[in-house]
C-alpha cells in the first residue's frame, strides 16, 4: 500500500471533527481509502473546499461515476431503481443541471419560502403541544423528524399517512446499508413515487410536484425519469438536512449552557445562531461524490484526472485558517463563510427553507420548555452510520 494512502475507519462517522482535524494536519487535500475500500481524495481545508465545489473540472455526472466505479471493481449504484432515483440534478453537470435547477429555483427563493412561515409555525406548535405533558422524550421522533417531513411533504403534495414510510426508506438509503437493504428501500421508494406522480398527473393540486408535472407535460425538457428523480431529491433533501440541523443545534446548545443562556436572553440572535449551528455541527459531513474530469490543482496538490473527490463540509467549517477558534460554539459569531449548504452551482436549493424551519423550531422549543436539558451522557449518544448525513440516532431530553 502506498505510504500516502491513509485508511479511514468508522471513527469518520462517530468522531468526524477529530478525524477531519487529523486529516487536515497531514494535508488539506490528500488521498485516503474509505472504510469500504474506495480510494478518494478528501478535502478538509476551507479554501480548498470552496475551490473544488465551484470548479467545473470537477464533475458529478452519474454515468461517469458509474464508469469509474466499474473501473475500480466496485458495484456502482445498485439496481435500476437506485439509478433511476439518483439521476437528479445534484448528480448532473451543466447543461442538464442548469435546465433542471431552473425548474425548482423559484419554489425555494427566500421570498417564496417566507410565505410558508405561518404553516411552519402552526406545525411546530402542534408538535410541541403533543409533547407538552411529557417529562422526557426522544426529540428526534417527537419533534425534529416530523416537523420538516410534514413541511416538505405538504409542499410537494405527499399524503400525510405516507410520511412515516417515506422517512424509513430515506434513512435506509442515506445510511451505510447493505446492498440488499438499499435495493429494497429504493424499490419501495421508486414504486411509491411512480404511483404518486400518476395520481398528480390525473388530479393536479396546488403543490410543487403538480407544478413540475405540468412543466414536464408542457414540454419544458423534463423527462419522466428526470421528474421521478427530482421528486426523490426534493423530498429527501427537503427534510433530511433540516432534521439534523434542528437536532444538532439542540444538542450543541444543551452541552453549552452559556450559549443557551445567551440565546434565551436575546432571541434576536437566533437567525445568526442558526448560521453558527450550521458551521459548528452541520447536517452534512461529506458532500456527495465528485470526480475530476482532468488534472486539477487544488491548493498545493494536483489531483489527477478520473479520480474520486469528497469534500468534508464539516472539516472545512472547522478550519482555523478561516474561522477563529473554530471548535468553539459562539452564537454571536458573524454569520458568513460556512459551507454547510455547499458552494457553487450545487449550493443547496432548499437552504432558505431549512434556515426558516430551524429558526422557528428552535424558537418554539426554547420558549415552550425553559428547563430543557439532555437526558443522557453526551458521550453515550451515537451518530447515524452515514458519511453523507451527520445526525444523531437519538436525542433524549428532559422537558422540565
Amino acid at each position: 500500500m502506498r505510504e500516502d494512502l491513509k485508511i479511514l475507519d468508522w471513527d469518520l462517522v462517530q468522531e468526524p471533527h477529530r478525524v477531519s482535524a487529523l486529516l487536515r494536519e497531514g494535508g488539506r487535500v490528500r488521498k485516503v481509502r474509505m472504510p469500504r475500500g474506495l480510494d478518494v481524495w478528501i478535502v478538509t481545508g476551507h479554501a480548498e473546499a470552496r475551490a473544488v465545489l465551484s470548479d467545473p473540472r470537477v464533475g458529478k455526472d452519474t454515468g461517469e461515476i458509474r464508469r469509474l466505479f466499474d473501473r475500480d471493481g466496485f458495484e456502482s449504484a445498485g439496481d435500476s431503481a437506485v439509478q433511476a432515483l439518483n439521476g437528479h440534478m445534484l448528480n448532473s453537470d451543466p447543461p442538464d443541471h442548469t435546465r433542471l435547477r431552473k425548474l425548482v429555483n423559484q419554489a425555494f427563493t427566500s421570498r417564496t419560502v417566507s410565505r410558508l412561515r405561518p404553516r411552519i409555525e402552526q406545525i411546530t406548535a402542534e408538535l410541541l403541544d403533543g409533547i407538552g405533558d411529557a417529562e422526557r422524550v426522544d426529540l428526534l421522533p417527537a419533534f425534529a423528524v416530523p416537523l420538516p417531513i410534514r413541511v416538505i411533504c405538504e409542499l410537494l403534495g405527499v399524503r400525510a399517512g405516507d410520511q412515516p414510510s417515506f422517512a424509513k426508506w430515506s434513512n435506509t438509503m442515506l445510511a451505510w446499508s447493505t446492498p440488499e437493504e438499499l435495493r429494497a428501500a429504493a424499490g419501495k421508494m421508486h414504486a411509491y413515487l411512480v404511483e404518486l406522480i400518476e395520481e398528480k398527473r390525473a388530479e393536479p393540486a396546488d403543490d410543487l410536484l403538480s407544478g413540475l408535472i405540468q412543466a414536464s407535460d408542457e414540454g419544458d425538457s423534463l423527462s419522466g425519469e428526470e421528474l421521478l428523480s427530482m421528486a426523490f431529491l426534493l423530498l429527501v433533501a427537503g427534510f433530511e438536512t433540516t432534521v439534523n440541523l434542528i437536532a444538532n443545534s439542540v444538542f450543541a446548545l444543551l452541552r453549552q449552557p452559556g450559549q443557551l443562556a445567551a440565546l434565551r436572553a436575546d432571541p434576536a440572535l437566533l437567525p445568526g445562531a442558526v448560521e453558527e449551528f450550521l458551521r459548528y455541527d452541520g447536517a452534512i459531513h461529506l458532500a456527495t461524490l465528485r470526480f475530476t474530469k482532468e488534472a486539477v490543482q487544488v491548493g498545493d496538490v494536483e489531483i489527477p484526472a478520473d479520480e474520486f473527490v469528497l469534500v468534508s463540509l464539516i472539516g472545512a467549517n472547522r478550519d482555523a485558517e478561516r474561522f477563529e477558534d473554530p471548535h468553539r460554539l459562539d452564537v454571536t459569531r458573524p454569520a458568513a463563510g460556512h459551507l454547510a449548504f455547499g458552494h457553487g452551482i450545487h449550493h443547496c436549493v432548499g437552504a432558505p427553507l431549512a434556515r426558516l424551519e430551524a429558526e422557528i423550531a428552535l424558537r418554539g422549543l426554547l420558549e415552550r420548555f425553559p428547563g430543557l436539558s439532555l437526558d443522557a451522557d453526551p458521550e453515550s449518544l451515537r451518530w447515524r452510520e452515514s458519511a453523507l448525513v451527520h445526525g444523531l440516532e437519538t436525542l433524549p431530553v428532559r422537558l422540565r
